[in-house]
């Protein structure tokens, strides 16, 4: 094996979860996920040269972020832009040793409903707020990765938090009544 090939296979399993998930959750679809993971799988192999191993998770998280941009740009000229967040989601959210039935039901309903607020977050709100409340990326790590000022992170990431809350506050009124 030469050192290319080396290079992006370390690479692929250090990061190919991260990509998937990321993309997932922008995209709203497996289909979708899987080709724009497709394709910055291709553009790291291309570029495996080019960019410093040490910031290689910015880079792909950077290229993964702008691949699903345009998809969902494409998407939108095609007025095609609902599609749902995947199980996932749930896997995160869930506990499946839960054994109450109302509980289980109660915690479904609740997790779609997240889904579907965080699926409709403009999309510089979505994405910091999949990366570090989901992927679990650090600040530092998002501002790379999406080249915005570290400050900007935070913003979005309360932004998104208090837009979110806002929308589930009004659900959960809406369930008292």
């Amino acid at each position: 094996m030469n050192l290319k090939s080396t290079k992006y296979n370390f690479l692929f399993q250090q990061h190919k979860n991260d990509i998937y998930h990321y993309s997932l959750f922008m995209l709203g679809n497996r289909f979708d996920a899987e080709d724009a993971v497709q394709d910055v799988l291709i553009k790291t192999w291309e570029n495996i040269n080019y960019f410093n191993i040490l910031s290689a998770k910015a880079w792909m998280i950077k290229t993964t972020h702008n691949r699903c941009l345009d998809i969902l740009r494409k998407r939108k000229r095609s007025l095609n832009n609902e599609a749902p967040i995947d199980e996932f989601f749930s896997d995160n959210f869930s506990n499946p040793n839960e054994k109450d039935l109302d509980t289980v039901v109660n915690n479904k309903i609740l997790s779609d409903k997240i889904k579907e607020k965080i699926q409709v977050l403009p999309e510089n709100l979505k994405s910091v707020f999949v990366l570090y409340e989901i992927q679990g990326f650090k600040y530092r790590e998002i501002s790379k990765a999406l080249d915005i000022p570290l400050n900007s992170v935070k913003v979005y990431l309360m932004r998104a938090r208090k837009k979110l809350q806002e929308e589930l506050k009004s659900y959960e009124l809406q369930e008292v009544i």
